[in-house]
């Protein structure tokens, strides 16, 4: 929008006329008072400003203006019909205007001044697009790579620690045997034997994240009983887990279709974490239930929660809630992947959760999306 101030009516009616004959959007202002405070609530790409005004002349308009962090890149045009001299013209430069026009006013002459100014404002804006947008992507590599840097730390140190476990109990098997005493070895086995189910879960957890990445996460479906798959999940969370008590409430009393397999990964992963992150609690609740042809399943705990800025964050790739006085371990990509599968069944994931209050994790899916049995 272009701003013409001028304290002569006419001269302000027939520029006006002028420019709004050219499609461009016009305001006016008769004084230096009110083309201040237009400045003020909008914004112009350029000021036509006459020099001879009564109580505030141009100049004294185009120094206040200057100051004005809004304004202060905005173009500003004279016009005199009396200070002709070069030194008037030379003011008009140093008080911020960038170009200096006589009167008589050759209307030609200014029109193609202004549009010379509006092509200018033009491309300044999108070459400001295009920095805004590199420096936007800049930003992103640097994240991101940020963000690669310090998977990597935790990728090396979560696979490094059950391999050194296994290295050690291996060595004390190694003593064991030599002795003959059988209950020891038996007793380093089942410990060598669970360091390597952590290792090869995250293994599985590296390999699904590069499935995904590359679009081959499959999903084989096939009908199966959600009930049966919750009994034997808590089943086998019972014998690996036996101090936590997890109860089982309600019943689908169907069979969904559905990837047997990676549905089984999710609630896993929902009840791992639910045990994680509840230090010094032995409860956990799963909820399950059938309404409108969509099964509902939820894992409630009563562990640490989360602050409002990390549930916004809590199924982003690499994302690891954190507690200010404790290290839980995992590589931060579960809940991501887990996020991906249910995406991929056509359902919905979230959670609800309080700080200090627990978490409760779920998601909602179709109980018969029939598709191809294979989905890419």
């Amino acid at each position: 929008m272009i701003l013409i101030v001028d304290d002569t009516p006419e001269n302000l009616i027939s520029l006006k006329k002028v420019l709004e004959k050219n499609n461009f959007e016009v305001d006016t202002a008769s004084s230096g008072e009110e083309a201040l405070k237009k400045v003020l609530k909008n914004s112009y790409v350029l000021i036509i400003l006459d020099v001879q005004m009564p109580d505030m002349d141009g100049f004294e308009v185009a120094e206040a203006i200057s100051g004005y962090s809004k304004a202060k890149e905005t173009a500003i045009i004279f016009l005199s019909a009396a200070n002709t001299e070069l030194k008037f013209i030379a003011k008009g430069y140093s008080s911020g205007g960038l170009d200096y026009i006589t009167k008589p006013l050759d209307m030609n002459i200014l029109l193609l001044k202004v549009k010379t100014f509006y092509r200018i404002y033009e491309q300044s804006r999108k070459l400001k697009e295009m920095q805004e947008t590199l420096l936007a992507e800049i930003e992103f590599r640097k994240e991101a790579e940020r963000k690669k840097d310090e998977f990597i730390s935790i990728a090396s140190h979560e696979l490094k620690t059950p391999l050194t476990s296994v290295k050690g109990y291996v060595q004390l098997l190694e003593r064991s045997v030599i002795k003959g005493d059988t209950a020891t070895v038996k007793k380093h086995l089942e410990k060598a034997q669970i360091q390597l189910e952590k290792l090869n879960s995250l293994i599985a957890d590296l390999l699904d994240i590069s499935k995904i990445e590359s679009g081959k996460l499959k999903l084989n479906k096939q009908e199966f009983s959600i009930d049966y798959l919750l009994d034997n999940v808590l089943e086998i969370m019972h014998q690996s887990n036996p101090t936590f008590k997890i109860i089982k409430r309600g019943k689908a009393n169907c069979n969904i279709f559905a990837d047997e397999m990676r549905i089984e990964q999710v609630i896993v992963n929902f009840l791992t974490n639910a045990i994680k992150y509840s230090p010094g609690t032995e409860e956990i609740l799963i909820t399950v239930n059938v309404k409108d042809e969509q099964v509902y399943v939820a894992v409630k705990d009563s562990g640490i929660g989360m602050l409002p800025e990390q549930l916004e964050h809590v199924f982003d790739k690499f994302y690891r809630v954190e507690e200010t006085s404790q290290r839980f371990q995992g590589l931060g990509i579960g809940l991501y992947i887990s996020s991906e599968i249910i995406r991929r069944h056509g359902g919905e994931i979230g959670v609800n959760s309080e700080y200090g209050q627990g978490s409760e994790f779920y998601f909602i899916m179709p109980i018969n999306l029939k598709t191809e049995a294979t989905t890419n």
